[in-house]
């Protein structure tokens, strides 16, 4: 536990990382194949999310708005909003699935999206998803839950050779693939949802898709019940598996905290061998944890001589400051953008809520901070050193495809961190 937690005590957060519900929700919604997203509020609203996750993965995005006005809003209390914009997507292209979540605007309003999705004749899964509570990850782990609570059949049987990963939205697409993969390695069929491995990975399409393509089907979610096991990753998540747990009770469910790091991936691994009845690992698994001992000797000189700053989203950060503190790192200060269980378990001389205008105040007494591309704006002009993680980074390509956990993933993540450390004292 870090040795001082507090929220920021400013009545507004100055420089923001935090980020909202509905563009969380609207990324869990990409992770379902042939989705097309809805966003209920204003314009502007839907142009900001497309914008920023068209940068941030380099791909195009699809999503609609029901372009509520402060106008429309009170005069029809955006029911007709809804039904017409539902009417003119189905009109054009043939979705698997309309995923509607709410803003400010509506929520405010106080619209009833569950009596109006009993109006609309197709496939629609709502969440309500104010931008003015929560973020990223709530508003993610709502849609997941509502795709669970609203799709998901009743089951009263299970599959042992069945899993179901519910990922937090912090983990990049090639890690949610990585996860998978582990997971099969020790004879599961694994299903994820939301799924970003196969929808938003970077990978070159035929064309330029009006829905998203890729990602798990409805078919697929609607199936998931009879899994003989759910396996949730990030605090954010364990609603959903207790939705997941109300469609089969003899369905079982395990959590972690996070998958960054030696102890969590020796944890993930001594699970899935007495779940599975196997004596040791797959031997490409027993190779890795090898090499990432062995990263933990190679980087243990740099990282033991640096002073790191976090600023995060909750599940995440709790992740990265764990790797860190296995490999010698000094954690000076852990920022996250919400309040979470997950604070508890960081490990730092300061863990608290705020924003980037906190970091900025304690950069100088840090060598190395890890945070999104906006925290440039503070390391470069102190000469700090900077590695990128989370949302946005629109300064590298193939961010998708950065892999910080398990075995193998914990090996890159412990590297480049010692190396952007020892290049940092170089400097």
């Amino acid at each position: 536990m870090g040795e001082v937690m507090h929220k920021t005590a400013k009545p507004l957060q100055v420089n923001p990382f935090k980020l909202s519900q509905p563009m969380g929700a609207t990324l869990a919604f990409l992770g379902v194949d042939r989705c097309m997203p809805l966003m209920h509020g204003a314009q502007g609203c839907t142009s900001f999310t497309k914008v920023y996750f068209t940068r941030h993965f380099c791909e195009p995005i699809a999503i609609q708005t029901t372009a509520v006005t402060d106008i429309t809003a009170i005069l029809d209390g955006g029911d007709t909003s809804i039904v017409e914009a539902v009417k003119n997507i189905t009109a054009k292209v043939t979705p698997a699935l309309v995923g509607l979540c709410t803003t400010g605007l509506t929520e405010t309003k106080g619209d009833d999206i569950r009596g109006i999705a009993k109006q609309v004749d197709f496939p629609l899964v709502y969440a309500n998803t104010p931008d003015y509570e929560g973020g990223l990850e709530s508003g993610w782990a709502l849609a997941a839950k509502g795709l669970i609570e609203q799709l998901v059949a009743p089951a009263t049987a299970c599959d042992k050779q069945k899993v179901v990963l519910l990922p937090h939205v912090s983990l990049t697409p090639i890690e949610v693939e990585k996860i998978k993969q582990f997971i099969a390695a020790f004879g599961y069929t694994v299903y994820a949802l939301p799924d970003l491995s196969t929808s938003l990975d970077g990978h070159l399409g035929e064309k330029q898709a009006a829905l998203s393509s890729g990602g798990i089907s409805v078919e697929e979610i609607t199936g998931l019940a009879d899994a003989g096991l759910v396996l949730s990753v990030g605090d954010s998540m364990l609603p959903c598996a207790a939705a997941l747990q109300q469609k089969n009770p003899i369905l079982r469910h395990h959590h972690f905290a996070h998958l960054h790091g030696l102890a969590a991936s020796d944890a993930f691994t001594a699970l899935l061998l007495a779940e599975s009845g196997r004596s040791t690992p797959p031997s490409e698994i027993v190779r890795w944890r090898k090499r990432l001992q062995d990263a933990l000797l190679d980087s243990h000189f740099s990282l033991g001589q640096t002073r790191f700053l976090l600023a995060s989203e909750p599940d995440q950060l709790v992740g990265l400051c764990q790797a860190l503190r296995e490999a010698g790192g000094r954690i000076s200060s852990a920022i996250s953008s919400v309040d979470s269980t997950q604070l508890e378990r960081v490990v730092a001389d300061e863990v608290l809520v705020g924003d980037l205008e906190d970091a900025e105040q304690r950069a100088d007494a840090i060598d190395v901070l890890i945070s999104n591309f906006h925290a440039e704006a503070i390391a470069h002009p102190r000469h700090k050193g900077l590695l990128l993680r989370g949302f946005p980074n629109w300064e590298q390509v193939g961010n998708v495809l950065q892999n910080d956990v398990l075995y193998e993933g914990g090996c890159y993540f412990i590297c480049t961190a010692a190396n952007v450390a020892t290049a940092q004292r170089e400097h």
